[in-house]
This record gives structure tokens, sequence and C-alpha cells, in this order.
């Protein structure tokens, strides 16, 4: 009997002995995955931010542009309308004096 109770004593021990790492192991390994878990957070917030800023440069840029060729755009037209408007009235006022057309 002695020698079963010192058998099961050693066998205790290196249970013990040797669970004891692999518990401390998975411990160390959820404290990584909460780093790892953190980590990757802050990368895809980085990487949103990122899309984001580009968006909105590439947004204002396009606006920018658009504002730019409807001025003009605006000012030829208005350029065009002056000069008709000025040729229409000297046409007119060359009637109105009984002056022929060129």
């Amino acid at each position: 009997m002695q020698v079963k109770k010192v058998r099961l004593i050693a066998l205790a021990s290196a249970l013990s002995i040797g669970l004891s790492p692999a518990l401390s192991l998975a411990q160390a390994g959820a404290k990584q995955d909460m780093k790892n878990a953190g980590t990757d957070t802050k990368n895809a917030t980085k990487e949103a931010g990122q899309g984001i800023e580009k968006g909105t440069k590439k947004a204002y840029h396009k606006t920018a542009h658009g504002t730019k060729v409807a001025a003009d755009k605006t000012a030829d037209t208005s350029k065009t309308v002056a000069h008709k408007t000025s040729a229409g009235t000297k046409k007119t006022v060359d009637k109105v004096e009984g002056k022929p057309n060129p």
C-alpha cells in the first residue's frame, strides 16, 4: 500500500507540474489575443480614416474643378450675350435712324 500511495503522489505531482505551464500559456495566449484584437481595431480605424480622407479630398477637388468650369462657361455665355445685345442694339439704332444694313 505504501508503494501505491507514493506512486499516486508522484503521479499527482507530475500532472500538476506538467499542467501548470499549460495553464499559464493559456492565460498568456488570452492576453496576447486581447492585444492583437486591440491592434487590429486600431489598424482598421486608421484604414477607414484614410479612406475617408481620400474621398473627402477627391470630392473637394471635383467640386473645385466643377465650379471653375461653370464659372468659365458663365463668363463665355455672358460675353456672347453682351456682343449679341450690342449688335442687336446697333442694328435697331441704324433702322431707327434710317441707315442701310451693312
